[in-house]
Parts: structure tokens; C-alpha cells; sequence
């Protein structure tokens, strides 16, 4: 009998630790694993559509609704742009780090929603209620058309110089500056899940993308300068 009452035991505790995370099991886990070591993209899709996708369908829904993301506005449409976000990232999991898939994207998660939570902090600090605006201030606060050329202008020659970027020639790079050369089009690509840009911020960032110390990273950038000032005369002079 008391054999008996031990083995039960044994299996509530197995079912109540397999219902605890059912949706990202070991099966997950290899699956992402054997992603991220292939190129084969017929392999890819169909391991990310058996199981990449929806472990990671359930677990976004399951952090929105624990830390109450719900909260947010436009949550749906925002579950699912994190989850289209994470099959774009699924090439930076690195499993030799000693990471678990789930604890490396689970955290990832947690934090786009956390900075998506701060953004929308700062959105409501600056609404402002324009009908007590008064007339005589009115034409001050709303006439915007300098600035709004000026950012304009700026938009059109980051995203230019974002396409010249891309077309750079990357087979003969040396490999630190391969390095910099990608996680510079990473940080392009999540500039606007980026909160502070300035000098020492973005160094920081290429650190921890490239693995490289600020040296290394410089002397990289240093040859890129020279592409970035030949665009930006082109530019400058309308050839661009």
C-alpha cells in the first residue's frame, strides 16, 4: 500500500510539473536549437510552424496576461507584433551560452512589453488637451510645419542612407568588421525599441552585440565613416 500511495504521488507531481509548462518542452527547446544551426529554409518552416510558433503564440498570451500587459492599448495588435518580432530574432539564440530557450525569449518578451508599457507613459505625459489652448498661444504651439520639414528631411536621409547600408559589399570584410556591420543593421532595425541614443549608449550596444571591445569596434567604424561621408555628400549634393 505504501509502495502504491509513493508511485501516485510520483505521478500527480510529473502531471503537475508537465501542466506547468506544457507548451514549451524539451521537443521546443530542440526544435529552436536545430533552427538556428540550419540554413535549409524548408527545415526552418516547417520546424517553426510545428513548434517554434506555437510555443511562442502561448507563451506571449500567457506573460501578457501575468504581468497585465492587458493594460495597454491596442494589446492584441501588439501580442502579435512581439510575436512576429520574435521569429525575427530567433537567428541571436545562442544555445552555447548556457541559455534556455525558454528563459532566453520569455525575458525577451517581458521586456519589449516593458518598454512598449514606458512608451506609452511618455505618450500620455506629452498629450496635451488642445481645446484650452488658447487662441493667442494656438498659432505657437500647433504651427509646425519648419520642424516637421526638418524631421522629414531627416527621416529621408536615414532611410537612404538605411538602403545604401544594405547594399554594401559584405564578402570581403575582415571579420570584426562583418561583425560591426551587422549589429550596426540590428540596431537600424530596432531603433524604435531603443530608448537612449546617444555616443557612449551606442557603444554599449555594439559591445554587447559583437562581442568586440570599444577598440576593436572603432577601428571598424573608423572604414565605415569614410562610405558614411561619401553617402552623406551625394546627399548633401543632390546626387544621392
Amino acid at each position: 500500500m505504501k509502495t502504491r500511495r509513493m508511485t501516485t504521488k510520483l505521478k500527480k507531481k510529473r502531471t503537475r510539473a508537465r501542466r506547468k509548462n506544457h507548451y514549451f518542452t524539451s521537443d521546443h527547446e530542440e526544435a529552436i536549437i536545430r533552427y538556428t544551426h540550419t540554413t535549409n529554409q524548408r527545415e526552418r518552416t516547417q520546424l517553426y510552424i510545428e513548434y517554434i510558433q506555437p510555443a511562442f503564440n502561448e507563451m506571449v498570451d500567457k506573460i501578457v496576461f501575468t504581468y497585465k500587459f492587458t493594460n495597454l492599448p491596442n494589446i492584441d495588435s501588439l501580442r502579435e507584433e512581439c510575436k512576429i518580432w520574435l521569429m525575427t530574432i530567433l537567428d541571436k539564440y545562442d544555445p552555447s551560452k548556457g541559455s534556455k530557450a525558454f528563459s532566453y525569449f520569455s525575458v525577451i518578451t517581458k521586456n519589449w512589453f516593458i518598454h512598449k508599457v514606458k512608451r506609452q507613459q511618455k505618450r500620455n505625459k506629452r498629450e496635451i488637451d488642445y481645446d484650452n489652448i488658447s487662441k493667442a498661444y494656438e498659432e505657437e504651439y500647433l504651427s509646425t510645419n519648419e520642424s516637421y520639414l526638418t524631421t522629414r528631411v531627416e527621416e529621408e536621409f536615414w532611410k537612404s542612407f538605411y538602403e545604401e547600408l544594405q547594399s554594401w559589399d559584405t564578402t570581403n570584410m575582415k571579420e570584426n568588421d562583418l561583425k560591426v556591420y551587422q549589429a550596426i543593421n540590428i540596431l537600424f532595425d530596432s531603433k524604435e525599441d531603443i530608448d537612449i541614443f546617444n555616443k557612449k549608449a551606442i557603444y554599449l550596444y555594439l559591445r554587447e552585440i559583437t562581442g568586440l571591445n570599444t577598440k576593436q569596434i572603432v577601428n571598424s567604424l573608423k572604414k565605415f565613416r569614410k562610405k558614411y561621408d561619401s553617402f552623406k555628400g551625394e546627399w548633401e549634393n543632390g546626387e544621392v
